[in-house]
């Protein structure tokens, strides 16, 4: 999903024919072309697999702290369960053994991913047994094991998922894999509490546990891409490869503009995301009205964002949404400045934060579709975990400066910087992705 500027030192061999594309003779054009993109089964594998994806992570981040915390555990030991997100961040590291060996059936990518979902699967049944009093140690073995096979889970779904689709596709793709990641959480973060309630906790997980039956069907019904022309064939070349492709691609300027692309488009977006609970709090909403008018504002835009993201850029291209779209992503900031003016008033509360969501969604959109589109077909597994660490990076990092701004200024200015803080994303754009038509695909 990310621009590449085809001015490569060496030619890109032809794309393999997409195994799951439908025949033409001519290019559709309009509301024609619109509907081929959306009703093709690429887009059901984008949405069972993007359910999939997100499920487990939404596990460790809703479910565990609040099966540990009914059960008693202290809130010390519970958040250091945060470090949970370790593998998330270097799964580049381990990517090229997932790029370079097929396990012996299903192919590469349907070999990997069935894997990872039967020992997620596993995995998530086994905290059926234990008892948070009692098997702690046991339980954060369990999370480490959850975490790690969730991002190689992640590794080989968004490799597959660049490889079937076609670029025009990439926008609509990700946005609906997006937003099923999104609905994902209504599982552990919703049907698990509730059924707690009534059942017991060993029985809430292993029904939790059931829903990696969706991925694994998914899997198994899903085409296996073909192997692009080109493909590295000895491990020290899977390493190697893709970080020598994509730094040799257009010169090591470009490569760090995109880079640093990845750094800027949504810092300014994800620093004012980063505290906005004790924002509401601040300004005296109740936790009511947190969890009611916020939570369902923002997942509602943010769904409609990424959903109408993913079309307009079918007919836009990726190029001129993300110029858009990072318009919108920076404007809509400003209406929690404009809040922290106005105070305690739930219409606004509503409203702003349905903008700024919104501006996520679009953002989001568009974001990881060029981020898709900036991979080689033959590196995409190890090229990808690449690009999503490095995006992963200003949530880790900047997002924990962010109490030391709010305390320095107060809210209105923070929220005026993170405005600003947008701009830099805006003008790298000048270079990694020009206003005009979308560039020739990468092989």
């Amino acid at each position: 999903m990310h621009d590449r500027q085809v001015n490569d030192a060496e030619p890109n061999p032809e794309p393999n024919p997409d195994p799951t594309a439908e025949p033409s003779h001519a290019e559709p054009s309009g509301a024609r072309a619109i509907w081929r993109a959306l009703a093709n089964t690429r887009m059901l594998v984008c949405i069972f697999t993007g359910f999939t994806s997100g499920m487990p992570l939404y596990v460790l981040y809703h479910l565990v702290p609040a099966w540990l915390r009914d059960q008693g555990v202290d809130l010390t030991t519970i958040g250091l369960f945060s470090l949970i997100g370790f593998p998330y961040t270097w799964k580049f590291l381990w990517s090229p053994l997932l790029d370079h060996l097929s396990p012996p059936a299903l192919g590469r990518r349907r070999g990997w991913a069935i894997t990872t979902q039967v020992a997620l699967l596993l995995a998530l049944a086994a905290f059926a047994p234990l008892d948070p009093t009692g098997d702690i140690g046991l339980i954060a073995v369990v999370v480490g094991i959850i975490a790690f096979f969730s991002a190689s889970q992640d590794i080989v779904l968004d490799a597959h998922r660049r490889e079937i689709l076609p670029d025009e596709e990439l926008g609509v793709g990700n946005s609906f894999f997006v937003n099923a990641y999104r609905l994902s959480m209504l599982v552990p973060g919703s049907l698990a509490l509730i059924l707690s309630d009534q059942l017991p906790w060993s029985v809430v997980h292993l029904i939790v546990a059931a829903f990696m039956v969706v991925g694994i069907i998914t899997t198994i019904l899903m085409p296996e891409p073909p192997l692009a022309e080109g493909t590295s064939r000895t491990f020290k070349e899977a390493v190697t490869d893709p970080f020598r492709e994509f730094f040799a691609r257009n010169g090591t300027r470009s490569a760090i503009l995109v880079l640093s692309f990845m750094l800027l488009y949504k810092l300014g977006d994800s620093m004012a995301t980063a505290l906005l609970t004790p924002f509401y709090l601040d300004l005296g909403f109740t936790k009511t009205e947190i969890g009611t008018i916020a939570k369902a504002a923002s997942l509602w835009s943010a769904v409609a964002g990424a959903t109408i993201g993913g079309i307009v850029m079918i007919r836009l291209g990726i190029n001129r949404s993300l110029w858009c779209f990072g318009v919108v992503q920076m404007v809509t900031i400003l209406g929690f400045a404009a809040l922290a003016e106005v105070g305690n008033d739930p219409t606004w509360l509503f409203w702003v934060v349905s903008g700024e969501y919104l501006g996520v969604g679009l953002g989001t959109a568009a974001f990881v579709a060029y981020m898709a589109r900036s991979t080689d077909r033959r590196y995409t597994a190890t090229q990808y975990a690449l690009l999503t660490s490095v995006m992963g990076i200003p949530r880790t990092f900047a997002n924990a400066s962010t109490g030391f701004i709010v305390d320095a200024t107060g809210w209105t200015t923070f929220f005026l910087i993170c405005a600003v803080l947008a701009l830099p994303g805006m003008i790298i754009l000048k270079w990694v992705a020009p206003w005009g038509p979308d560039p020739k695909p990468l092989g």
